[in-house]
Formats: structure tokens, sequence, C-alpha cells
């Protein structure tokens, strides 16, 4: 697929969500039981661990996929803190301390990771610097 042409349609797909907000703000309940509450939540922290233990083993390894791995766990982190917040009711003080101590700084660190070049990457980029210059 063309670049040009998914730009485009990510573009319009953006553009058209914005009035989506409004008719969510002005028609989702602000109070809603949730079916499978407990699933859902095990779920994203289970997406979380896999995320974590990819980009970790990815990272050591220098592997060229460490920064997809740790800017999709980054994403996951970040909503997960973004949700206990905003359902924490009564316990909202303990979910912000975790999404400031634990969900936030770990995100952060992958956000880290992601912008690193791997090791292998830099070093052939080095050696390639070095013939460059003998040229």
């Amino acid at each position: 697929m063309r670049k040009d042409l998914v730009g485009r349609v990510l573009l319009a797909a953006g553009v058209a969500l914005v009035p989506w907000l409004a008719v969510l703000w002005t028609t989702l309940p602000d109070p809603y039981p949730a079916q499978h509450w407990r699933v859902a939540w095990v779920g994203l922290d289970a997406l979380e661990i896999v995320g974590l233990l990819t980009s970790a083993v990815l990272v050591w390894r220098s592997d060229h996929r460490a920064p997809l791995a740790s800017i999709a766990t980054a994403v996951l982190l970040v909503v997960d803190a973004w949700f206990d917040v905003m359902t924490a009711g009564r316990d909202v003080v303990f979910s912000l301390t975790l999404a400031c101590a634990l969900e936030l700084p770990l995100a952060i660190l992958c956000i880290a990771a992601a912008l690193r070049p791997p090791r292998a990457a830099s070093v052939q980029a080095a050696v390639m610097r070095r013939e460059a210059a003998h040229v």
C-alpha cells in the first residue's frame, strides 16, 4: 500500500473521530456496570507482562525490533494508568500512586529504550562511518 494513501486514510480517520468524541461525551452514562471487568483488567496486565518481557529480551539482544515492542509496551502502560485512575472511585489515591510510581516511570523507560538505537545498529553505523571516511 502506498504511504501517501496510508497517510490520507489515517488523517481521515483521525478527523472523523473528532465529532465522535462529542457523541460519546453527550451519550455515554457516567457510571456504567461493565461485563467481564475482571477479564478486561487481567488481560490488559497480561499484555503488559508480555510487552515488558519481550522488550527486555529484544533490548538485551540488541534486536532491531526492540523499539517497536518498547513503544507498544509504553502505550499499554499509559493506557493502564489512565483507566486505573479514571475508574478508581474511592481508591483514586492508590491508583494515582501506582500510576506515578510504577506504570508511568516504566512507560518512560520503554520510550527511552525505543529512542536509543540498538547497540548492534549503532556499532554497525560507526563501522560504516569509519569505512566511509577512509574512502
